[in-house]
Protein backbone atom coordinates (compact mmCIF):
# COMPACT_ATOMS: atom_id res chain seq x y z
CA UNK A 1 0.00 0.00 0.00
CA UNK A 2 1.42 3.15 -0.94
CA UNK A 3 2.19 5.84 2.09
CA UNK A 4 0.38 8.90 3.27
CA UNK A 5 3.01 11.50 2.94
CA UNK A 6 1.86 15.16 2.44
CA UNK A 7 2.63 16.93 -0.26
CA UNK A 8 1.41 19.90 -2.43
CA UNK A 9 -0.27 20.22 -5.60
CA UNK A 10 2.57 21.49 -7.77
CA UNK A 11 3.54 18.13 -9.76
CA UNK A 12 -0.25 17.43 -10.01
CA UNK A 13 -0.80 21.00 -11.77
CA UNK A 14 1.99 20.31 -13.57
CA UNK A 15 0.81 16.76 -15.46
CA UNK A 16 -2.26 19.07 -16.29
CA UNK A 17 -0.73 21.68 -18.06
CA UNK A 18 1.57 19.32 -20.14
CA UNK A 19 -1.13 17.87 -21.73
CA UNK A 20 -3.35 20.33 -21.78
CA UNK A 21 -1.84 21.85 -25.35
CA UNK A 22 -3.28 18.28 -26.35
CA UNK A 23 -7.01 19.16 -25.31
CA UNK A 24 -7.27 16.36 -22.13
CA UNK A 25 -9.54 17.61 -19.91
CA UNK A 26 -8.70 17.55 -16.66
CA UNK A 27 -11.12 15.17 -14.90
CA UNK A 28 -9.08 11.87 -17.17
CA UNK A 29 -5.78 13.10 -15.56
CA UNK A 30 -7.70 13.41 -11.90
CA UNK A 31 -9.79 10.31 -12.52
CA UNK A 32 -9.83 8.32 -9.15
CA UNK A 33 -7.32 10.64 -7.57
CA UNK A 34 -10.27 12.23 -5.23
CA UNK A 35 -8.73 15.61 -6.54
CA UNK A 36 -10.89 18.35 -8.01
CA UNK A 37 -10.27 20.75 -10.47
CA UNK A 38 -11.52 23.62 -8.14
CA UNK A 39 -8.71 22.19 -5.77
CA UNK A 40 -6.09 23.35 -8.29
CA UNK A 41 -6.59 26.89 -7.73
CA UNK A 42 -5.57 26.72 -3.67
CA UNK A 43 -2.52 27.22 -2.47
CA UNK A 44 -3.31 25.44 1.11
CA UNK A 45 -4.52 22.37 0.03
CA UNK A 46 -2.48 19.45 0.33
CA UNK A 47 -3.19 15.48 -1.17
CA UNK A 48 -1.46 12.62 -0.16
CA UNK A 49 1.54 10.72 -1.91
CA UNK A 50 -0.98 8.15 -3.49
CA UNK A 51 -3.39 10.79 -4.60
CA UNK A 52 -0.77 12.29 -6.26
CA UNK A 53 0.37 9.02 -7.96
CA UNK A 54 -2.68 8.22 -9.36
CA UNK A 55 -2.80 11.50 -11.24
CA UNK A 56 0.50 10.00 -12.68
CA UNK A 57 -0.50 6.64 -13.58
CA UNK A 58 -3.34 7.72 -15.42
CA UNK A 59 -0.68 10.26 -17.24
CA UNK A 60 1.87 7.51 -17.84
CA UNK A 61 -1.16 5.26 -19.19
CA UNK A 62 -0.99 8.07 -21.70
CA UNK A 63 2.73 7.96 -22.36
CA UNK A 64 4.96 6.30 -20.75
CA UNK A 65 7.81 8.38 -21.24
CA UNK A 66 6.25 11.17 -19.41
CA UNK A 67 8.61 11.14 -16.59
CA UNK A 68 11.33 12.22 -18.56
CA UNK A 69 9.15 15.42 -19.65
CA UNK A 70 7.82 16.42 -16.65
CA UNK A 71 11.74 16.21 -14.86
CA UNK A 72 12.63 18.83 -17.36
CA UNK A 73 9.76 21.03 -16.58
CA UNK A 74 10.17 20.97 -12.33
CA UNK A 75 12.46 23.55 -12.20
CA UNK A 76 13.68 24.89 -8.59
CA UNK A 77 10.77 27.80 -8.83
CA UNK A 78 8.49 24.82 -8.17
CA UNK A 79 9.03 23.65 -4.62
CA UNK A 80 7.91 26.83 -3.37
CA UNK A 81 9.59 27.98 0.23
CA UNK A 82 11.85 25.10 0.03
CA UNK A 83 12.83 26.36 -4.02
CA UNK A 84 13.36 29.64 -2.49
CA UNK A 85 16.22 28.10 0.28
CA UNK A 86 18.21 25.99 -2.45
CA UNK A 87 18.83 29.01 -4.23
CA UNK A 88 19.57 31.60 -1.93
CA UNK A 89 22.38 28.54 0.10
CA UNK A 90 25.50 30.05 -0.07
CA UNK A 91 27.22 26.86 -2.52
CA UNK A 92 25.21 24.01 -4.86
CA UNK A 93 27.09 21.66 -1.62
CA UNK A 94 24.52 23.52 1.34
CA UNK A 95 21.40 23.51 -0.96
CA UNK A 96 21.52 19.55 -1.92
CA UNK A 97 22.79 18.86 1.72
CA UNK A 98 19.76 21.27 2.55
CA UNK A 99 17.36 19.72 0.05
CA UNK A 100 18.28 16.40 1.62
CA UNK A 101 17.14 17.06 4.71
CA UNK A 102 13.21 17.94 3.55
CA UNK A 103 12.08 14.82 1.63
CA UNK A 104 8.72 15.90 2.09
CA UNK A 105 9.04 19.34 1.16
CA UNK A 106 11.10 18.18 -1.91
CA UNK A 107 7.89 15.28 -2.92
CA UNK A 108 10.37 12.81 -3.72
CA UNK A 109 9.68 8.80 -3.49
CA UNK A 110 13.26 8.20 -3.00
CA UNK A 111 16.37 8.57 -0.33
CA UNK A 112 18.50 10.83 -1.49
CA UNK A 113 22.50 11.06 -0.76
CA UNK A 114 25.62 12.89 -2.12
CA UNK A 115 28.40 10.26 -2.19
CA UNK A 116 32.07 11.71 -3.43
CA UNK A 117 34.30 9.15 -4.93
CA UNK A 118 37.81 10.28 -5.89
CA UNK A 119 37.18 13.50 -7.85
CA UNK A 120 33.58 12.96 -8.43
CA UNK A 121 30.04 13.09 -6.39
CA UNK A 122 27.49 10.69 -6.92
CA UNK A 123 24.05 12.35 -6.41
CA UNK A 124 22.11 9.11 -5.19
CA UNK A 125 18.42 7.97 -5.15
CA UNK A 126 17.77 4.54 -4.21
CA UNK A 127 15.35 2.59 -1.01
CA UNK A 128 12.41 3.20 -3.36
CA UNK A 129 9.16 1.44 -1.70
CA UNK A 130 6.44 2.81 -3.44
CA UNK A 131 3.55 1.38 -6.47
CA UNK A 132 6.07 -0.94 -8.53
CA UNK A 133 4.10 -0.16 -11.80
CA UNK A 134 5.43 3.64 -11.06
CA UNK A 135 8.99 2.62 -10.55
CA UNK A 136 10.58 3.80 -14.02
CA UNK A 137 8.39 6.92 -13.83
CA UNK A 138 9.10 7.61 -10.08
CA UNK A 139 12.77 7.34 -11.32
CA UNK A 140 12.69 9.64 -14.77
CA UNK A 141 10.97 12.33 -12.74
CA UNK A 142 13.03 12.03 -9.87
CA UNK A 143 16.48 11.99 -11.73
CA UNK A 144 15.87 14.77 -14.16
CA UNK A 145 14.31 16.72 -11.89
CA UNK A 146 17.31 16.67 -9.65
CA UNK A 147 19.71 17.55 -12.31
CA UNK A 148 17.16 20.23 -13.32
CA UNK A 149 17.66 22.08 -10.03
CA UNK A 150 21.20 21.69 -9.84
CA UNK A 151 21.25 23.59 -13.21
CA UNK A 152 18.92 26.50 -11.92
CA UNK A 153 21.24 26.59 -8.93
CA UNK A 154 24.29 27.40 -10.52
CA UNK A 155 23.05 28.77 -13.34
CA UNK A 156 24.11 27.01 -16.10
CA UNK A 157 24.43 23.62 -17.59
CA UNK A 158 25.95 20.34 -15.34
CA UNK A 159 28.31 18.19 -17.15
CA UNK A 160 27.65 14.94 -15.93
CA UNK A 161 30.42 12.22 -16.06
CA UNK A 162 27.75 9.06 -15.57
CA UNK A 163 24.11 8.31 -14.84
CA UNK A 164 22.43 4.97 -14.25
CA UNK A 165 19.45 3.59 -13.72
CA UNK A 166 17.65 1.00 -11.34
CA UNK A 167 14.91 -0.05 -13.80
CA UNK A 168 15.78 -1.64 -17.16
CA UNK A 169 16.58 0.38 -20.34
CA UNK A 170 13.10 1.45 -21.83
CA UNK A 171 12.84 0.65 -26.07
CA UNK A 172 12.19 4.43 -25.63
CA UNK A 173 15.98 5.03 -23.73
CA UNK A 174 17.62 7.31 -26.59
CA UNK A 175 15.19 10.18 -25.09
CA UNK A 176 17.41 10.04 -21.94
CA UNK A 177 20.34 11.41 -23.64
CA UNK A 178 18.51 15.24 -23.60
CA UNK A 179 19.06 15.33 -20.13
CA UNK A 180 22.27 12.49 -19.78
CA UNK A 181 24.41 13.07 -22.33
CA UNK A 182 26.63 10.82 -20.77
CA UNK A 183 27.50 6.56 -20.41
CA UNK A 184 24.15 5.41 -19.10
CA UNK A 185 23.96 2.33 -17.54
CA UNK A 186 20.67 0.41 -16.94
CA UNK A 187 19.75 -2.32 -14.41
CA UNK A 188 22.29 -0.80 -11.78
CA UNK A 189 21.40 -1.23 -7.78
CA UNK A 190 20.54 2.72 -7.25
CA UNK A 191 19.72 5.52 -9.51
CA UNK A 192 22.31 8.02 -9.40
CA UNK A 193 23.86 10.42 -11.64
CA UNK A 194 27.66 11.81 -11.21
CA UNK A 195 29.53 15.42 -11.87
CA UNK A 196 32.63 16.56 -10.82
CA UNK A 197 33.40 17.24 -7.09
CA UNK A 198 34.40 21.14 -7.34
CA UNK A 199 30.85 21.67 -8.21
CA UNK A 200 29.87 21.19 -4.63
CA UNK A 201 31.90 24.27 -3.44
CA UNK A 202 30.37 26.65 -6.15
CA UNK A 203 28.85 29.64 -5.24
CA UNK A 204 26.16 30.52 -5.45
CA UNK A 205 25.01 33.43 -7.84
CA UNK A 206 21.77 34.55 -5.61
CA UNK A 207 22.94 33.58 -2.41
CA UNK A 208 21.82 35.35 0.40
CA UNK A 209 22.44 34.51 4.63
CA UNK A 210 19.54 36.01 5.73
CA UNK A 211 16.93 35.15 3.29
CA UNK A 212 18.73 31.72 3.78
CA UNK A 213 18.01 31.80 6.94
CA UNK A 214 14.53 33.12 7.11
CA UNK A 215 13.77 30.69 4.47
CA UNK A 216 15.32 27.80 5.79
CA UNK A 217 13.03 28.29 9.17
CA UNK A 218 10.17 28.17 7.56
CA UNK A 219 10.65 24.86 5.44
CA UNK A 220 11.52 23.44 9.11
CA UNK A 221 7.70 24.77 9.94
CA UNK A 222 6.32 23.49 6.84
CA UNK A 223 8.59 19.90 7.71
CA UNK A 224 6.67 19.86 10.92
CA UNK A 225 2.92 20.75 9.33
CA UNK A 226 3.16 18.07 7.18
CA UNK A 227 4.79 15.38 9.15
CA UNK A 228 2.24 16.15 12.16
CA UNK A 229 -0.90 15.67 9.45
CA UNK A 230 0.75 12.89 8.38
CA UNK A 231 1.04 10.81 11.78
CA UNK A 232 -2.36 11.67 11.86
CA UNK A 233 -3.51 10.37 8.19
CA UNK A 234 -1.66 7.16 8.57
CA UNK A 235 -3.49 6.01 12.00
CA UNK A 236 -6.52 6.82 9.91
CA UNK A 237 -5.64 4.88 6.99
CA UNK A 238 -4.29 1.97 9.07
CA UNK A 239 -7.53 1.39 10.94
CA UNK A 240 -9.83 1.73 7.95
CA UNK A 241 -7.69 -0.04 5.84
CA UNK A 242 -8.11 -2.96 8.53
CA UNK A 243 -11.63 -2.63 8.28
CA UNK A 244 -12.55 -2.12 4.32
CA UNK A 245 -14.80 -5.19 4.84
CA UNK A 246 -17.15 -3.45 7.34
CA UNK A 247 -16.18 0.84 6.63
CA UNK A 248 -17.15 2.01 10.54
CA UNK A 249 -18.15 5.42 8.86
CA UNK A 250 -16.99 8.65 9.80
CA UNK A 251 -18.58 8.67 13.30
CA UNK A 252 -17.21 5.17 13.77
CA UNK A 253 -13.72 5.88 12.91
CA UNK A 254 -13.65 8.96 15.05
CA UNK A 255 -14.67 6.68 18.05
CA UNK A 256 -12.58 4.23 17.54
CA UNK A 257 -9.84 7.45 17.41
CA UNK A 258 -10.89 8.97 20.72
CA UNK A 259 -11.85 12.31 19.27
CA UNK A 260 -15.50 13.74 17.28
CA UNK A 261 -16.62 13.66 14.24
CA UNK A 262 -15.94 17.03 13.82
CA UNK A 263 -12.38 16.79 15.03
CA UNK A 264 -11.81 14.30 12.26
CA UNK A 265 -13.56 15.78 9.93
CA UNK A 266 -11.31 18.80 10.15
CA UNK A 267 -7.97 16.22 10.50
CA UNK A 268 -9.05 15.07 7.24
CA UNK A 269 -9.72 18.32 5.72
CA UNK A 270 -6.15 20.27 6.77
CA UNK A 271 -5.07 16.89 5.05
CA UNK A 272 -6.66 17.68 1.82
CA UNK A 273 -8.83 14.51 2.11
CA UNK A 274 -12.64 13.26 3.42
CA UNK A 275 -13.78 9.94 4.76
CA UNK A 276 -14.97 9.05 1.45
CA UNK A 277 -12.36 9.83 -0.45
CA UNK A 278 -9.73 8.18 1.67
CA UNK A 279 -12.13 4.56 1.62
CA UNK A 280 -12.13 4.67 -2.15
CA UNK A 281 -9.06 5.08 -2.08
CA UNK A 282 -8.08 2.25 0.06
CA UNK A 283 -10.55 -0.08 -2.03
CA UNK A 284 -9.29 1.31 -4.94
CA UNK A 285 -5.39 0.27 -4.39
CA UNK A 286 -6.85 -3.26 -1.99
CA UNK A 287 -8.97 -4.46 -5.61
CA UNK A 288 -5.70 -4.13 -8.23
CA UNK A 289 -3.54 -5.88 -5.18
CA UNK A 290 -6.39 -8.69 -5.71
CA UNK A 291 -7.20 -8.50 -9.01
CA UNK A 292 -3.08 -8.69 -9.94
CA UNK A 293 -2.41 -11.20 -7.07
CA UNK A 294 -5.20 -13.72 -6.41
CA UNK A 295 -7.80 -15.20 -8.90
CA UNK A 296 -10.78 -14.53 -6.91
CA UNK A 297 -14.05 -14.22 -8.81
CA UNK A 298 -14.87 -11.02 -9.41
CA UNK A 299 -17.84 -11.13 -6.47
CA UNK A 300 -15.79 -12.10 -3.32
CA UNK A 301 -13.23 -9.33 -3.95
CA UNK A 302 -16.30 -6.92 -4.26
CA UNK A 303 -17.77 -8.73 -1.28
CA UNK A 304 -14.30 -8.26 0.83
CA UNK A 305 -13.93 -4.66 -0.13
CA UNK A 306 -17.32 -4.31 1.74
CA UNK A 307 -19.29 -3.48 -1.35
CA UNK A 308 -22.99 -5.49 -0.82
CA UNK A 309 -23.19 -6.25 -4.44
CA UNK A 310 -20.84 -7.12 -7.26
CA UNK A 311 -22.26 -4.49 -10.02
CA UNK A 312 -21.65 -1.36 -7.45
CA UNK A 313 -18.09 -2.31 -7.12
CA UNK A 314 -17.77 -2.49 -10.93
CA UNK A 315 -19.01 0.91 -11.00
CA UNK A 316 -17.35 2.11 -8.59
CA UNK A 317 -13.69 0.60 -10.33
CA UNK A 318 -14.90 1.72 -13.32
CA UNK A 319 -14.82 5.34 -11.66
CA UNK A 320 -11.24 4.88 -10.45
CA UNK A 321 -9.69 3.41 -13.35
CA UNK A 322 -11.40 4.46 -16.09
CA UNK A 323 -11.81 0.39 -16.77
CA UNK A 324 -14.00 -2.79 -15.63
CA UNK A 325 -12.21 -5.10 -12.72
CA UNK A 326 -12.04 -7.61 -15.89
CA UNK A 327 -10.60 -5.56 -18.29
CA UNK A 328 -7.92 -4.31 -15.36
CA UNK A 329 -7.09 -8.09 -14.92
CA UNK A 330 -6.59 -8.86 -18.07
Amino acid sequence: MLHSHLTTLNAVSLVLSTFEAEGLPSEALLAGSGIRAADLSRADIRITTSQEMRVCANAVALRREIGLELGRRMHVSSYGMLGYALLTSATLGDALRFAIRYPALLGTLFELSLAVEGDQVWFRADQYHEDPQLAVFNAQLCMVSLKVICEDLIGQSLSLAAARFAHSKPDYHARYEHTFNCPRLFDAPDNAFAFAKQWLDHPLPLADAITHQAMAERCRKQNLEFTGRQTWLSRIRQLLAAQLHAAPGLEGLAEQLNCSPRTLRRHLHDAGCSYQGLLDELRFERAKLLLHETEWPIYRIADTLGFSETASFRHAFVRWSGVSPSQFRA
